[in-house]
């Protein structure tokens, strides 16, 4: 049990650090066109596309280290299973045609409440960078 409590906190942590990282170097181009005297549909779209895409590899890499995981363990048959599963489980849709072994099953909850978390930190992110380009708008359009 102790084993598997250490590695779900593991993978937790690798995850909330890929998410982090992710979103300090995505920040950056939101600063920068929010901080534009002129913030134009086409230039606004093209940073929410961006953004989206970007949030979307992150996504995928953390998926990956839980995948990785499995594999490693050797809790699924193969690495497609596994990185099947870890996206399934991740995004919450837990088809549950593809489960853990005994051993490791509490990990699968674990996955799923770190997924909501992460896809919960990118959507106020989202929120947060509509918000400061309305905000940088308004103060435009009031000058």
């Amino acid at each position: 049990m102790l084993k598997i409590i250490l590695a779900a906190w593991c993978l937790v942590a690798v995850t909330v650090i890929i998410h982090a990282a992710g979103l300090v170097f995505a920040l950056g181009p939101v600063l920068r066109s929010a901080m534009q005297a002129e913030l134009r549909f086409w230039s606004v779209t093209w940073l929410v596309i961006r953004t989206a895409r970007w949030l979307i590899v992150m996504h995928l890499v953390e998926i990956a280290v839980w995948a990785l995981f499995y594999w490693s363990q050797k809790c699924l048959p193969d690495a497609e299973s596994s990185f099947y599963f870890a996206g399934v489980t991740y995004t919450t849709l837990g088809y549950g045609d593809l489960v853990l072994p005994r051993e490791w099953r509490m990990l699968g909850p674990i996955e799923g409440l770190t997924g909501i978390l992460m896809c919960g930190l990118s959507t106020g992110f989202f929120f947060a960078m509509v918000n400061r380009i309305r905000e940088t708008r308004t103060k435009t359009a009031g000058a």
